[in-house]
């Protein structure tokens, strides 16, 4: 069996090489002679996989370590009898702690408290989800928004996306990318909805580039001044609006979710799903091939004001901001499209909040409820 496989998906050896021969390519770089005698492809979101790159391969499996699957010709691969397996939710977590590092450092910048701001959430499914829960679990307001489960389940629980930007002062961003429809969400928040956005606002996109209208987010950005953008998604990635780039006050290379947890997370599934396939013997299970953090535990004496515990903790796991400084030394180094791929390609290990443990003393115990709620294991002592 020949696998060709993304270059850039992790433990793709260990996971799927009792298989067959595996060949790996860079994702941008994978043609349709590259897979025309192959049996698995294995992708992520770069490699857009459709009727120009599969025709008259022998393709029998596509698999995407993703959440997303708006770069799959899904009714392609249908219509062809090739099964098809994504991985919903492998890198949920990662994303929610990339909000929340986001959040703390913006709050901090601003000499504002993270904790008293009313947050919507837009796009409530694996990420969106996840994230709810833990704003909830922290104490704060949260406005969910999701026109599509509002439909089939009714509103209740859910405010319209116009609500979200009267009431919120952080806004964050997780829905699907999909360009027509009554639930379209290409350019969800278009000229006129960044124009009635609340002075103050902070806006987080982390979900789908193009969801965003990023002319005029531009537009407010260099006009009015008066919004923070925290930007890991783009339009037309990888040749992003490098103007807009320098107006954000986080940009980052569409790494929200790119832990390593995460990323392992999504080949393991994948092979869960090709094996199924295949009626083949499964690879190793997931604890094996996810190893132990470096940093692994703090210990606190002594209650610190819970913003700055918090932060603390958060940044112990993952700084964005030290995503955004890598960025804007690439794109000044080789170029927006080359340095926003090199950010991608040469992205350093990076765990999840669920890794750290926080032991906290018999005089930091307060801090059990919020820290626990932000994700991270506890253990008082």
């Amino acid at each position: 069996m020949k696998l060709v496989i993304d270059a850039n998906i992790p433990a793709a050896d260990a996971c799927l090489g009792h298989l067959g021969e595996i060949t790996c390519l860079p994702g941008r770089e994978i043609t349709p002679n590259d897979v025309k005698d192959a049996d698995a492809l294995i992708v992520r979101s770069i490699t857009r996989v459709d009727a120009a790159l599969l025709e008259g391969s022998a393709l029998s499996f596509v698999g995407s370590c993703t959440i997303g699957v708006d770069h799959v010709d899904l009714d392609y691969l249908a219509a062809r009898s090739i099964g098809f397996a994504s991985a919903p939710g492998c890198n949920a977590e990662a994303v929610v702690d990339y909000v929340l590092a986001s959040l703390l450092d913006a709050s901090e910048r601003e000499g504002g408290d993270a904790l008293a701001r009313t947050v919507g959430v837009v796009g409530v499914g694996s990420v969106g989800g996840r994230l709810v829960a833990r704003l909830k679990a922290l104490g704060l307001e949260v406005l969910a928004c999701d026109s599509p489960r509002a439909a089939r389940e009714g509103d209740d629980g859910f405010a319209s996306l116009d609500e979200v930007i009267a009431r919120c002062d952080v806004i964050c961003l997780h829905t699907p990318l999909v360009r027509d429809g009554e639930h379209a969400t290409r350019h969800l928040l278009d000229a006129r909805r960044i124009e009635a956005l609340k002075p103050g606002t902070l806006l987080i996109s982390a979900g789908r580039g193009d969801c965003v209208d990023g002319g005029a987010l531009y537009r407010r950005l260099k006009e009015k001044g008066d919004i923070t953008a925290v930007l890991d998604v783009w339009e037309n990635e990888p040749a992003i609006d490098a103007a807009l780039r320098e107006r954000a006050f986080l940009a980052t290379p569409h790494i929200a979710g790119h832990s390593l947890d995460g990323k392992l997370r999504g080949t393991w599934m994948i092979q869960q799903a090709l094996t199924k396939h295949l009626q083949a013997p499964c690879g190793p299970a997931f604890d094996a091939i996810c190893p132990a953090p470096a940093l692994a535990s703090l210990h606190l004496q002594e209650a610190l004001p819970v913003n700055d515990a918090l932060r603390l903790c958060s940044t112990a796991v993952y700084d964005p901001r030290r995503d955004h400084d890598t960025l804007a030394r690439e794109t000044r180094r080789l170029g927006v499209a080359k340095g926003f791929d090199t950010c991608r390609a040469n992205y350093p290990l990076r765990r999840e909040f669920a890794t750290l443990e926080v032991t906290l003393g018999p005089r930091a115990q307060a801090l059990e409820g919020v820290l626990r709620g932000a994700g991270f294991k506890v253990e008082c002592v």
